[in-house]
Formats: structure tokens, sequence, C-alpha cells
């Protein structure tokens, strides 16, 4: 059983897919600083000084200052600007992985092209039944 798990994780397929999660969780962290440092602070200057995270509606009626109050005092939310926030990460993780695979099916397209001009390109040898014909013909002599 232990060999087989072994065999298992020393498959490529395993070690690619960890290294896409890992690499996945850092970009997630990027993303993220990218929306919340740079994307919503554009977005608030336009629309006036709207911080999208903190945009909600109390469900309670007591009106707290702010979502954080409302969560502290825990007061029933619907913070839907966490959501807008979310799905402004979302469209941009899609968007650049998006691009990502454009860029490697295009380089992938290029290669297969050049492989086949150059299979194209090399002198073709005998063919088999060439060899064949070859080879009666000696054995005949």
């Amino acid at each position: 059983m232990l060999n087989e798990f072994k065999s298992f994780i020393a498959k490529g397929n395993v070690v690619d897919l960890a290294v896409g999660i890992i690499i996945g969780a850092a970009f997630t962290a990027i993303v993220n600083s990218l929306v919340a440092d740079l994307i919503n602070p554009i977005i608030g200057l336009i629309t006036g000084g709207v911080d999208f995270s903190n945009l909600y509606l109390d469900l309670s009626g007591t009106a707290p200052v702010s979502l954080a109050a409302a969560r502290e005092a825990g007061a029933p939310v619907f913070a839907y600007g966490s959501f807008i926030t979310a799905v402004i990460n979302f469209l941009i993780i899609a968007w650049v992985v998006f691009l990502l695979v454009k860029a490697v099916n295009k380089l992938k397209d290029a290669t297969t092209k050049k492989e086949a001009a150059a299979a194209a390109a090399a002198p073709s040898g005998p063919t088999e039944l060439d060899v064949l014909l070859q080879i009666r013909d000696a054995l005949k002599k």
C-alpha cells in the first residue's frame, strides 16, 4: 500500500497539481491586494469615495455606524459590498487565467507549426516498401 502511494505521489500529474494549487494560492493573495489596494480606491475615487467592501444593508433596524460595528454587535447584515469585491476578484483572476491559457495555446501552436515545417522540409528516406524491394532484389542475386 505504501509503495502504491509513493508511485501515485511521484506521478507528474499529482506534482503538477500541487504546484498549481500553491501558485494559485499565492496568485489569489496578489489579486486580492490588487483589488483592495489599487482597483477599489480608483473606483472609490470615481464614485465619490465609495468603498465596496464596507457596503451593507442592516437587517436589524439598529443602524450601526459601520459594517465592522454591526458584525461586532451581532446584528444581521446583508454585506453586498464584500460580494461585489469577490466578483471583481473573480473577474480579474478569470481574465488573467484566460490570457495565460491563450498565450500557452499560441506557444503550443507555434511549436507544432515549427515541428510540422521541419518534418516536411526533412528529406524523406525510402519507404518500407522500397526497403523490402531492395532486400528482395539483394536476395535474388
